[in-house]
């Protein structure tokens, strides 16, 4: 019997509740500049690196933690909305409330920072997790066959990519609107306007997607310990969750990094950010749909290793930014690195995800998509401890000593350290290229058959 088409307008009201990518950003670009700034930016650094890189470090393992519970607890709940809906309502707000605390930080020591700041981002991490991970899952919950599945992942890229951008872009601006000369002032009106905003289109998927109409799953039956099992005992998972790591690795640093290099490298202001924002970000809308176009020919494995290899050179580039590559190119590299995140940050993710987890289910006739897009929230947040934990040492300590960096009260950050970022993105890239080159696509796809 042929499997009905999944309506556009599902496809669509899907899609623009991946609106916590709001957050995401304010995390990643905003988080760490705002609690160790770069010298001409108006703030003064909060505490040591070592205290920064702790306190996200520990609440990251709280929500590692965390992340295959929820995934766990998402395939054996049964309710009248649907499996994964709940989640998204219970968490939106907390996790909008959570983001706004990290930018009023408890001063006095760096003991009492440091542990406001690991609380925070604890409960800003949870609930992450409990929006998340569930709203992954319902692409091979509501997605009927590979095309519905594929579909729903770029329109989930569409407007993750629209959010993740008017994060990146309007911060600037509403910075220099709200804060009129002050930057900390600038920063927490941004922030608080942003995260309330990633509320709005949540409700769209909440009250908009008919889960348990459009579902075609089971309540999962087996224990957590053996749910774990049957998707480990999957090679291709298994490689598919190491490529991942490393790409997001390389990924969120050369983020957390674009901030630095506009104003330390290129010499701009922070209206300048937007602008790289903007570039990068619209080169990967123009190549969302040749890249679901080329995915259902040729599959996601290919392009994913063509992405990764662009993602080299440009991070090798980026690295004689202003030291033999003038800096009036920095641009044009922001848009180069746009054309492979496209599919590798935000296509290829969810999508082969969804078929991997869709056939682990048909094969273990154990319902597992909400486990594995668990799991892979588990490696996710590893990837952002990772670079989290990095970052703020390479940036301080530049050519000079990473201990001294690590221990000593900052004085700013060093445009050597901000060139080591590149080199570490590099490789990680690299690293990633080898794991998803021993991904098993042709095995995969005959299994399927």
């Amino acid at each position: 019997m042929e499997q009905t088409k999944l309506k556009l307008k599902y496809q669509i009201f899907y899609g623009v509740g991946v609106s916590y990518a709001i957050v995401d950003q304010i995390f990643a670009q905003w988080v760490l500049y705002y609690y160790l700034p770069p010298e001409n930016s108006g703030l003064t650094p909060i505490m040591a690196p070592i205290f920064i890189s702790l306190a996200l470090i520990i609440s990251r393992s709280v929500d590692m933690i965390s992340d295959p519970l929820v995934g766990y607890w998402s395939d054996k709940v049964d309710t009248r909305w649907g499996r994964r809906v709940p989640f998204i309502a219970a968490g939106s707000v907390p996790l909008a409330l959570s983001t706004i605390a990290f930018f009023y930080p408890m001063l006095g020591s760096n003991w009492i920072t440091f542990i406001y700041l690991m609380c925070v981002g604890s409960i800003f991490f949870v609930f992450y997790t409990i929006v998340g991970a569930p709203y992954n899952a319902m692409i091979p919950e509501i997605g009927k066959t590979k095309e519905d599945r594929l579909n729903l992942s770029t329109w989930q890229s569409v407007f993750r990519l629209l959010y993740t951008a008017l994060a990146m872009i309007l911060p600037g601006i509403l910075i220099e609107v709200i804060g009129k000369g002050d930057t900390q002032k600038g920063i927490r009106g941004m922030v608080i306007v942003l995260a309330l905003f990633s509320i709005l289109p949540a409700l769209i998927t909440i009250f908009g997607v008919p889960e348990k109409k459009l579902s075609h799953g089971r309540k999962s039956t087996e224990s957590l310990k053996n749910s774990i099992k049957i998707i480990f005992e999957d090679r291709s998972f298994v490689y598919y969750l190491l490529g991942l790591l490393f790409f997001f690795v390389g990924f969120n640093t050369l983020r957390g990094t674009m901030n630095y290099f506009v104003e330390d490298v290129m010499g701009l202001g922070k209206k300048s950010i937007t602008l790289a924002s903007a570039i990068l970000f619209g080169m990967s809308a123009l190549f969302f749909y040749p890249t679901n176009r080329l995915c259902k020919k040729i599959g996601y494995k290919k392009p994913m290793l063509i992405s990764l290899v662009i993602l080299v050179i440009t991070s090798i580039f980026l690295n004689f930014l202003g030291r033999g590559v003038p800096t009036k190119y920095g641009f044009i590299l922001f848009g180069f690195i746009g054309i492979p995140v496209a599919g590798a940050a935000f296509i290829y993710p969810p999508a082969m995800l969804s078929e991997i987890g869709t056939r682990i289910t048909k094969t273990s006739g154990t319902q597992v998509e909400g486990m594995c897009f668990g799991i892979q929230g588990f490696f996710l947040k590893m990837a952002f401890l990772v670079s989290i934990a990095v970052l703020p040492i390479l940036l301080v300590a530049g050519s000079g000593s990473l201990i001294d960096a690590m221990t000593s009260k900052p004085q700013g950050v060093e445009r050597s350290g901000v060139y080591a970022t590149t080199i570490f993105s590099a490789i990680s890239f690299g690293i990633s290229f080898v794991f998803y080159y021993l991904y098993p696509e042709k095995q995969v796809k005959e299994e399927e058959k």
